[in-house]
């Protein structure tokens, strides 16, 4: 890599700094003991990210994992199973939580980049019979990391909650971009979240903030059931108003902006369908997230990802042949324009 080169990371929209208002907010934040339930700022955020999700309680914790986990924790019993898309965040990229932590199992079913239907998951739930372990949780993800950013249609979300009630099951809607989906199609997320008995809810990727996730529910018992699960995984903070401000400041001023994330994942899209070595499909990239395939390249893909490093581009590769670029508040279009130049030179 060249001396004083600047990185274009691309690798997740988890990497953003906060910005220079968001520091100074994060400094003047009033706090309190969260533990005690009195950091004003915390207390702030919940009411804040309640009223959006159009939820009577939300609780605040260190990261979207934590918020997943402790939805399945405060909905299910040892023993039981969750219903989960193969490639969700909760059976991928959470190291085995809802085995170790819950003692559930997840019960994957295939979808298409990421999104299943109303039938798949009707099919998935298991009998009423002593033999059967017992459907307990339906978990969707809206957008789809997995998936490359896709958005769930509200009328297969729809379709899917009226077989959860039909079979008195409820529904978690991991929501960590969900207003990445909310960005791309001016539904609000009150729109989508009204169909599950919890949301989490993620400050910390599009949204631009250093840390932090919320869990959302109408139900205020299992709000507080959460909450004693939060101090049992050691996500109960203190002074945590510092970071609830970043927060705040995310939810007032960054999400209309995430349109420009969604602008600039296309147009790097339509610049990497060029080059001949890539195979990708533009049409499928929806919101910030960008995967396509390099098949058959002289170089591993290991080995690929750091030839992109050595020209001052960051991305992930993501499995067999194909590779991950994220968009985010930190990468201008000026830089999309320059990483598409340097994976143009890189793969010639």
């Amino acid at each position: 890599m060249h001396s004083g080169m600047t990185l274009i990371d691309l690798r997740s929209d988890t990497v953003t700094k906060p910005t220079t208002a968001m520091r100074k907010a994060m400094a003047q934040a009033d706090v309190g003991d969260d533990v005690y339930g009195e950091d004003p700022t915390v207390n702030k955020l919940q009411d804040a990210v309640a009223a959006l999700l159009g939820k009577k309680a939300a609780l605040f914790v260190p990261s979207g994992t934590m918020a997943n986990q402790l939805a399945i924790r405060v909905h299910t019993q040892p023993g039981q199973e969750v219903i989960a898309e193969s490639k969700a965040h909760i059976v991928r990229y959470e190291q085995g939580a809802a085995a170790a932590l819950s003692g559930v199992q997840l019960h994957c079913i295939p979808g298409d980049r990421g999104l299943v239907g109303a039938d798949l998951v009707e099919a998935a739930i298991r009998p009423s019979d002593p033999h059967t372990v017992r459907t307990a949780l339906i978990c969707l993800e809206n957008t789809h990391n997995g998936g490359g950013g896709t958005i769930y249609p509200l009328s297969t979300i729809e379709r899917i909650r009226a077989v959860a009630v039909d079979r008195r099951i409820p529904m978690h809607l991991d929501g960590a971009r969900l207003f990445n989906a909310v960005t791309a199609t001016t539904l609000p997320a009150a729109s989508y979240a009204q169909h599950f008995e919890t949301v989490s809810l993620c400050l910390s990727k599009g949204l631009g903030a250093p840390a932090g996730s919320l869990l959302a529910s109408n139900d205020l018992a299992l709000i507080e059931r959460a909450r004693r699960f939060r101090r049992m995984y050691g996500g109960a903070m203190r002074q945590a108003g510092v970071l609830a401000a970043a927060g705040l400041y995310a939810l007032e001023h960054h999400v209309a902006r995430l349109k420009t994330d969604h602008d600039n994942a296309k147009r790097l899209a339509r610049r990497l369908q060029h080059i001949p070595a890539i195979t990708i499909s533009p049409q499928h990239v929806e919101t910030n997230i960008i995967v396509f395939d390099v098949p058959g390249h002289r170089l591993a893909p290991a080995a690929l990802v750091a030839a992109l490093k050595q020209e001052g581009v960051l991305i992930n590769a993501v499995g067999g042949t194909s590779f991950r670029a994220v968009t985010h508040l930190d990468v201008s279009t000026e830089a999309i324009d320059q990483a598409a130049d340097v994976f143009a030179r890189v793969l010639r």
